[in-house]
C-alpha cells in the first residue's frame, strides 16, 4: 500500500535530486513500486521490503543517473526487478530501454508492470548478455548489477557502437575495480566517476562512466 507519506517522499526527493517528472510519471512511479511490493511478498525480487527505503535505494537512486543519461537507445544489464532501467523508462519516455536479465520470475515482473503501466517505450528480454543481441546498437550501456567493471565492459562489447558509453552504478568509490580495469585494458578505455547525492540515503553512491578512447 502506497500511503501519503511515500508520495511525498518520492516527491521531496525528485525535487532535491533537480528533475523534472511530471506528476503522470510519478503516479507511474508509485504504480511501479505498489507492483514491486505486492510481487515482492511470493517472489522475492529485492531484499529491500519498506516502501520508504525502496523509494530511497531503488528509485530515487535509480533517478540520480538521469542527468548522465545520452542518446536515445539504452540497454540496462541486470535489471532484476527494473533498477535503474524500468525506472528511467518511466521518468524518461522519450527514451526507448531495453531491459535484460536472464531470471524468469524477474523478467515477468517487469513485463507485467510494463503492460500495467502502459509503457512503450520499453522490453524486456530473459536472456544472457553474452548471448543477446540487438540492433542497432546502443547508446548507452547501464548497469546496477555487475560486480567488476571489466566484466561489464567487456561482456557487452558486441551490443556497442564506436561512441557507446557505460554507466556502472556503484557504492563507495571503487578503487579496486578501476586499477583492474586499467591494468586489464591498458589506455583502451576512458573512465569517470561521478559522486551522486541520494536524498534520504546517509552512504556512499557513485556512477562510473565508461568510453572507448577515440
Amino acid at each position: 500500500m502506497i500511503n501519503k507519506n511515500i508520495t511525498s517522499q518520492l516527491a521531496q526527493g525528485i525535487a532535491e535530486l533537480g528533475l523534472m517528472v511530471s506528476s503522470e510519471q510519478q503516479d507511474k512511479l508509485l504504480a511501479y513500486l505498489a507492483l514491486l511490493s505486492e510481487w515482492n511478498r511470493v517472489y522475492n525480487l529485492t531484499a529491500i521490503r519498506e516502501p520508504s527505503e525502496m523509494v530511497t535505494r531503488h528509485v530515487l537512486d535509480s533517478l540520480s543517473l538521469v542527468p548522465y543519461l545520452q542518446g536515445n537507445y539504452f540497454l540496462d544489464v541486470g535489471s532484476g526487478a527494473g533498477i535503474p532501467g524500468l525506472i528511467l523508462a518511466i521518468a524518461c519516455p522519450a527514451q526507448q530501454w531495453r531491459l535484460l536479465d536472464s531470471n524468469g520470475k524477474k523478467t515477468r515482473f517487469m513485463q507485467h508492470a510494463i503492460t500495467a503501466l502502459q509503457l512503450r517505450n520499453s522490453q524486456v528480454q530473459c536472456q544472457r548478455v553474452e548471448q543477446y543481441s540487438h540492433t542497432p546498437c546502443f547508446d548507452q550501456i547501464t548497469s546496477r548489477a555487475y560486480s567488476d567493471l571489466i566484466s561489464f565492459y567487456q561482456q557487452t562489447q558486441h551490443l556497442a557502437h564506436h561512441h557507446t558509453q557505460w554507466l556502472a552504478m556503484k557504492g563507495i568509490y571503487p578503487d579496486a575495480e578501476l586499477m583492474a580495469l586499467k591494468k586489464a585494458l591498458n589506455h583502451d578505455v576512458m573512465t569517470e566517476i561521478i559522486p551522486l547525492h541520494i536524498p534520504f540515503l546517509n552512504a556512499q553512491r557513485h556512477v562510473v562512466k565508461l568510453w572507448r578512447e577515440n
